[in-house]
């Protein structure tokens, strides 16, 4: 029995707002119109328990049904009233109930839901609250349970947190009662339907022509590159276009905790993890998948997200023989990625010296590409940083291409330029044994 069914609370639905130009103003509603929608969830209850051919569209079923409860409840309502609740009912039952037009815009790449009375969402970076609402914790927490059902999760009070996915890929976070005070929380990350190419990032200014020109010899090269940021830098998009320039003779394992890359070669292996069920057993852990998919013959391997054991067992793999891997990793600069990773392969539980952990990324990780979100909400490609090598017990890093702020006095905002260090790459030997002479020219000129 789920918790809903529990806590014994009867489905509501609640007016969905609309977006308009980017403000989303409340629709009035009162006791008598909230009472009739109860009614019409009801009759499409009882209604839908007769059997309905699933694979097809469902909409104009719902019309159908709701001009039938019109015509014996419905004579007092204007139009406007009528397609409202119409709507309302589509998004109950096709979509996510209130939030479902902030899922279906484009321009929306965050929606966040602190309990029933408070939406926010964040477009270009910034975040804004939305008259978007539910009706109250109940129906916040029937949404959540629609969303992680079909994956095979649960939430309730033995496990109030859980991280699933929606059938586009987006990213979702659901925390309830009573670790989360506000009531259900809901954060859901939305990644766009068509994956981003190399130029997206150049027109949204996330790295220049160069960098981009450098990176994708890097991969094409089979060098390892590990991306690195905080939070909502745009690692993953990062990622997804790095994975973009592996050939497609090349076969390829993806390892995440939710699946959310999408890779346009034809040859991928996509393996997610998997949370241990209510007994507390069949738990399967990336760790589990890295050491897994080095017997599935892979030419490369992506870990969505480094962030525990697992990076010992990739590091490893790095370095015997599984040259152009790529993967993530939480980190505000490449020097401190370098100290999560040490950390990280500690959690391993091997009593390891610290020079032979540092010798071990030293000789694993060639490229570390820094991201980070600025202060206007846009994401930029801050540092691509080499790993040289070790010398004496301090891993040396040299920066290829870095991202410089600066204030104009003029007008007070901060404007920034991307800029090569001048340095010529250690690895420029192995890009044009790969065939990549052109690159060459970039730090020439620098020269």
């Amino acid at each position: 029995m789920s918790l809903l069914q529990r806590l014994g609370g009867e489905p509501v639905i609640m007016v969905a707002e609309e977006r308009e130009e980017m403000e989303f103003k409340p629709i009035a509603t009162n006791p008598a119109s909230s009472k009739l929608e109860v009614r019409l969830h009801n009759f499409f209850v009882e209604e839908f328990k007769r059997p309905i051919n699933q694979n097809k569209d469902l909409e104009p079923l719902i019309d159908k049904l709701a001009e039938q409860f019109f015509e014996k409840d419905g004579d007092h309502l204007t139009f406007e009233e009528k397609k409202k609740l119409k709507q309302n009912m589509t998004h109950e039952l096709t979509g996510y109930g209130p939030i479902s037009p902030l899922l279906a815009d484009p321009e929306v790449t965050e929606v966040m839901v602190n309990g029933p009375k408070d939406v926010y969402i964040e477009v270009e970076g910034k975040i804004k609250k939305t008259a978007v609402h539910f009706r109250d914790d109940l129906h916040v927490l029937r949404i959540i349970e629609k969303i992680v059902a079909p994956l095979g999760r649960r939430i309730d009070e033995s496990t109030p947190m859980v991280d699933a996915r929606l059938p586009d890929g987006s990213r979702v976070n659901a925390i309830i009662p009573p670790l989360a005070l506000n009531g259900p929380t809901l954060t859901i990350r939305k990644f766009s339907e068509v994956p981003f190419t190399i130029h997206n990032l150049l027109r949204m200014k996330t790295l220049n022509e160069n960098m981009a020109n450098f990176l994708k010899a890097a991969v094409e090269s089979k060098l390892n590159v590990f991306i690195s940021g905080g939070t909502g830098s745009g690692k993953t998009s990062t990622l997804n276009v790095l994975s973009s320039f592996i050939p497609r003779t090349e076969r390829i394992v993806t390892i995440e905790d939710a699946a959310e890359l999408k890779l346009s070669q034809e040859h991928i292996v996509s393996l997610e993890a998997r949370p241990q069920n209510i007994e507390g057993q069949g738990e399967i852990t990336i760790r589990d998948l890295v050491r897994n998919s080095l017997r599935m013959r892979p030419d490369r391997i992506i870990v969505g997200e480094v962030r525990s054991a697992e990076a010992l067992d990739m590091l490893q793999a790095m370095n015997t023989g599984h040259d152009g891997s790529l993967g993530t990793g939480h980190a505000n600069t490449p020097r401190d990625l370098l100290a999560r990773l040490e950390t990280m392969v500690l959690m391993a539980g091997f009593d390891l010296p610290v020079r032979a952990i540092r010798e071990q990324i030293a000789g694993a990780l060639e490229i570390i590409v820094q991201q980070a979100r600025m202060k206007d909400g846009t994401r930029k490609i801050t540092h691509i940083t080499e790993v040289l090598g070790l010398e004496g017990d301090t891993i040396v890093l040299q920066d290829i291409f870095v991202y410089k702020e600066k204030k104009n006095l003029s007008t007070g905002k901060t404007e920034g330029a991307f800029s090569s260090t001048g340095v010529m790459p250690y690895c420029m030997e192995k890009l044009e044994n790969a065939g990549h002479h052109s690159v060459h020219s970039i730090f020439k000129e620098e020269w």
